[in-house]
């Protein structure tokens, strides 16, 4: 059994081998998990314009929902995307917020950052900036942001319950989660359970509707509202072909507002 170091290490270097191209288990893409190269944004619920508008190679496919969607960001916010990634949350983030507004991407892979700085660079936005870290422990100040998003990853995270704490701490009062993340619906069979290509394709790490309830709400979240997205069992599908994993777990939005 891998302890929590071991299962971060291996997330990163395959998230490394992802950015540099090589393949690797990211949430959707993945040679060793079987799946295909990415998931189509579209289908997650992005605007093909607004895709279109992107650098080259920004959007990645690695998501399984889009966290703008429930967002509703204003001109001046200060945003935070945990596990940023290429930056594609960060990049359309950063023109709703607008110049007034701020855009923090925070990644623990250095490969991935370098990526999302280079999209930034080429998109001309100089409102968004990338920091080195990890989501347990947020290279953020107390109070500081408005909107926290994140795409498929805190599912990822061997302690969930440290990445909301800290979320919670980084917030102002008031201030809101916005997740897209993969859900469980049913307990994963054994051997699905303890496969670290699942783990690291976004789904042996998930928990049930409950318990992120749950989790939150002892955090001190308040307006905690969880929707499972059925229609995503279909790329979920495609991710791990013929292991049937879309009847174990699904996409869901996360939204969860911090007191204020």
């Amino acid at each position: 059994m891998r302890n929590k170091h071991d299962f971060r290490n291996a997330i990163r270097r395959n998230y490394a081998q992802v950015a540099r191209g090589q393949g690797g288990c990211g949430c959707a893409a993945s040679s060793c998990c079987a799946g295909p190269a990415a998931v189509d944004s579209r289908h997650l619920g992005y605007e093909a314009g607004d895709l279109d508008a992107l650098p080259a190679g920004a959007d990645m496919g690695l998501g399984c929902g889009n966290p703008l969607a429930i967002a509703s960001l204003k001109p001046g916010q200060i945003v935070l995307d945990l596990g940023c990634g290429g930056g594609l949350d960060v990049l359309l983030a950063a023109r709703q917020v607008g110049e007034a507004g701020r855009v923090i991407g925070v990644d623990m892979t250095p490969e991935m950052l370098d990526k999302a700085r280079s999209h930034a660079s080429r998109a001309g936005l100089g409102n968004v900036e990338f920091r080195l870290g990890e989501i347990e422990s947020l290279p953020v100040a107390d109070g500081a942001v408005d909107v926290i998003l994140s795409n498929c990853v805190i599912n990822l995270s061997p302690d969930k319950p440290a990445a909301f704490r800290e979320a919670f701490r980084v917030l102002r009062p008031g201030g809101r989660l916005a997740i897209s993340d993969i859900v469980a619906l049913a307990p994963l069979p054994p051997e699905l359970a303890g496969d670290f290509a699942a783990f690291a394709g976004c789904v042996a790490g998930a928990v049930t509707v409950a318990e992120l309830e749950q989790m939150l709400a002892a955090i001190g979240f308040e307006q905690v509202a969880i929707h499972v997205r059925p229609e995503s069992r279909e790329f979920i599908k495609d991710w791990f072909p013929g292991r049937g994993m879309e009847a174990h777990v699904a996409s869901a939005t996360i939204e969860a507002c911090k007191p204020a």
